[in-house]
């Protein structure tokens, strides 16, 4: 007979430690399990992780977590999408958003229609403008705009999505509390040795350096970079994807706002990588991720410093690490989340998503004591198909750039990229499909924006666009136009939804 798992230990708080506490003291409610969670006030966490995409929202929702209070006390603003600044070409901006572009007209996506339409147009037929006039969360993004979606699905209005920018020490404060009166039990202590059983490896119990030791069923290495569990104990080796994506070193400061906040973060490309932009309620987040074989690290601090919009309100910290992941990310009764699983850079906010897709997968596939090997092999199938599919997704804003004036981009621009990507580009380029797949975060909207916002055009466009009427095609083209137009003009100011809301005033 299989045992039950009756203690669950947490090694690292932060937020990938208490995220997973959050959700594993709530989807786990009634059950006989103990958890706990060690951490250290001496250990300091990354924490510039501020920025998050729409998946965070459902994870706040199964956690019951009030939207209004949430806002509150992490000091969250909104989020509809991604600027990115001079990827391209310099001089050039477009937006990553989370929505979509248009309705499908006669079954066939809207960026097909907009492709016939451009080619008519550079014949002479017709005109059409930029595909971002047709997305409503871009144009309410450059506006500074916001209101939640709406609920019909027949309307505009339900057309997007959003996200949160938010402070992640408070974050991880919060979801402490959240916790903590949920029955889990915080230790304070750092880890100075594990244990393991001889004949399997299996991880029996850690000891802290006051002496006291703590035992547990299933642990959840938390511990950041390092691995403690995972590589430090487990050896479970790392897939180095730094060919791909070389950048290995980060900047990061805080600064004063000084405009209103827009619902967008920012992504800014600079000589040696980019600059993120990331707005709160009282203050903005500020870095630069570069590589450390293009620029210096007090050179890099001194750009970042330049640029900032705002007074500095404390001094510039500087991270190292390494972009890839574990090759197994669960290993015997040691799973890995956050950044001790591995790493994908923040240029699309997906940290704190792998966090939360490491801590869904584990509950859906929670194990007796024993940790079979077939619930290993699942979880981690999926989390590399999670990381694969993002690091892809990123890969393409270096390579499909056009920048000349910068070593750094030329070098990326000229490196090759992983054969996963290629053929997704390839299918692109020949007539705009954008690759589908069912596991994996990114899906149509995103690669259209990016594939058209770093100029990369297909050269041609879905014969099935045919069945339609090029007429009634441009009619629906120019009717999303002036809805998209009106539907922006009548939002409130993104600050200004934001204040009421938070204050009571209105609700989402």
């Amino acid at each position: 007979m299989t045992e039950a798992i009756s203690k669950i230990v947490i090694v690292g708080g932060g937020t990938a430690g208490w995220m997973t506490a959050a959700g594993l003291s709530a989807m786990l409610k009634g059950l006989p399990i103990e958890i706990a969670l060690i951490e250290s006030v001496e250990i300091g966490t990354v924490g510039v992780g501020e920025a998050t995409v729409p998946h965070i929202r459902h994870y706040n929702a199964r956690l019951g977590l009030d939207e209004a209070d949430f806002m509150r006390r992490t000091q969250a603003t909104y989020k509809l999408g991604i600027e990115f600044r001079d990827w391209g070409k310099k001089g050039e901006t477009y937006i990553h958003p989370f929505g979509a572009y248009g309705n499908p007209i006669g079954g066939v996506p809207f960026h097909q229609h907009w492709l016939r339409a451009r080619h008519l147009a550079a014949g002479g037929q017709g005109q059409v403008d930029g595909i971002e006039a047709y997305s409503l969360p871009i144009m309410a993004g450059f506006a500074g705009k916001f209101v939640p979606p709406a609920a019909d699905p027949r309307s505009l209005g339900s057309t997007f999505n959003y996200a949160y920018q938010f402070d992640a020490a408070l974050y991880a404060q919060y979801l402490r509390e959240y916790s903590e009166a949920r029955g889990v039990v915080r230790t304070e202590g750092k880890v100075t040795s594990v244990q393991q059983r001889p004949e399997d490896g299996f991880v029996t119990g850690i000891t802290l350096e006051s002496g006291q030791a703590i035992e547990g069923d299933l642990f959840v290495d938390c511990s950041g970079f390092r691995g403690l569990l995972i590589e430090g104990a487990l050896k479970a080796g790392y897939d180095d994807w730094t060919q791909w994506l070389p950048c290995d070193r980060a900047v990061a400061v805080p600064c004063e706002s000084v405009e209103p906040a827009k619902p967008l973060t920012r992504a800014s490309a600079d000589d040696a990588g980019w600059r993120w932009r990331i707005p709160l309620q009282h203050r903005v987040g500020n870095g630069y991720v570069y590589c450390s074989s293009f620029i210096a690290d007090d050179e890099a601090a001194r750009v970042l410093l330049e640029k900032l919009d705002g007074k500095a309100q404390a001094d510039p910290r500087f991270l190292r690490f390494v972009t890839g992941r574990r090759k197994k990310q669960w290993l015997k009764n040691v799973v890995a989340v956050g950044l001790s699983s591995g790493f994908l850079e923040p240029l699309e906010s997906t940290s704190i998503h792998l966090i939360q897709v490491a801590i869904t997968t584990l509950l859906e596939l929670f194990p007796h004591r024993g940790c079979e090997q077939a619930d290993q092999d699942e979880y981690n199938r999926v989390m590399d198909l999670e990381f694969e599919r993002i690091r892809d997704f990123l890969v393409l804003h270096y390579h499909a750039n056009q920048r000349d004036d910068s070593e750094f981009w030329r070098d990326r621009r000229d490196k090759p990229i992983p054969d996963s990507l290629a053929w997704k580009m390839d299918l692109w380029r020949e007539r705009g499909v954008v690759a589908s797949y069912k596991d994996g975060f990114f899906k149509e909207p995103s690669w259209v924006a990016v594939y058209l916002g770093q100029n990369i055009m297909p050269n041609g466009y879905d014969p099935m666009v045919e069945a339609i009427d090029p007429a009634r095609s441009a009619e629906v083209l120019a009717e999303t136009r002036t809805a998209v137009a009106r539907t922006v003009q009548a939002m409130p100011a993104h600050e200004d939804f934001l204040r009421a809301f938070v204050e009571g005033r209105t609700r989402a």
